[in-house]
């Protein structure tokens, strides 16, 4: 398959805007680019699966950039529960029937930005490991079905960590370990196509420069800032899905 120039211009603008999201919030990639990719890309599989690929590239930059604030034991139980779930429900994409979910989910999504916005400073979330492997659950069924993981698991490290550098590092180690997984079942399940592998080679700029302004934004705000935008496009995100 070959992708026309206006088709090309989308997916780099897309990638762009979707890194610049990724970066500032720590998360969002799947879910703006998941509003645009379904109708360029052949099939709602290969959209899920372009989008894990360019957000698992962009995680990457970031992880190197943040590498010496992981603590991998406030990832791993996260993302082994993510393995099992996600393993799960990307088997089941192709027959699933997306929009009465993800209309839930967008209500879900809403009603929890609208908690955490009004009550954060009162809520505190423990780094326990039930905590986190019912977190990564979640997220692994939402990562599988809709391509957007990330809702738990910012919800989670917004609230745990110390600093958003240290939420900047676990979310993109965590983010970039889960959609490498899912690509690899993805493609196991006949996602990764020579049409992914197209629009990846072009779309990949886009995250480039998405990500350079990101962290440009992401340097400069506050603490208490972050978590506003965070809860703030979780309501937007939830919008969306019921937009769907």
């Amino acid at each position: 398959m070959s992708f026309s120039v206006s088709v090309l211009l989308i997916l780099f603008a897309a990638s762009v805007v979707a890194s610049f999201i990724q970066r500032v919030s720590g998360f969002g990639f799947g879910i703006f680019i998941m509003t645009i990719l379904p109708y360029v890309m052949p099939s709602y599989g290969e959209s899920t699966t372009l989008s894990g690929l360019l957000a698992l590239t962009q995680s990457l930059v970031v992880v190197v950039q943040m590498r010496h604030y992981i603590v991998l034991r406030r990832v791993v139980p996260m993302l082994l529960a993510f393995l099992v779930t996600s393993y799960f429900a990307v088997g089941y994409v192709a027959r699933f029937d997306t929009v009465f979910f993800m209309h839930v989910l967008g209500g879900v999504l809403i009603l929890l930005s609208i908690y955490f916005l009004f009550f954060s400073s009162r809520i505190h979330v423990s780094q326990s490991v039930p905590m986190q492997m019912t977190m990564g659950g979640v997220s692994g069924v939402m990562g599988g079905f809709f391509g957007m993981q990330g809702p738990p698991a910012v919800l989670y490290y917004v609230q745990s960590e110390p600093d958003k550098a240290h939420y900047a590092a676990q979310t993109q180690l965590y983010f970039f370990s889960g959609n490498a997984f899912m690509t690899v079942v993805r493609s196991q399940n006949g996602f990764l196509t020579p049409a992914v592998g197209q629009a990846w080679v072009f779309a990949i700029l886009g995250v480039v420069v998405g990500t350079f302004i990101g962290t440009k934004v992401f340097n400069r705000i506050s603490a208490d800032v972050l978590r506003k935008v965070v809860y703030g496009y979780m309501a937007v995100s939830g919008v969306v899905a019921l937009l769907k």
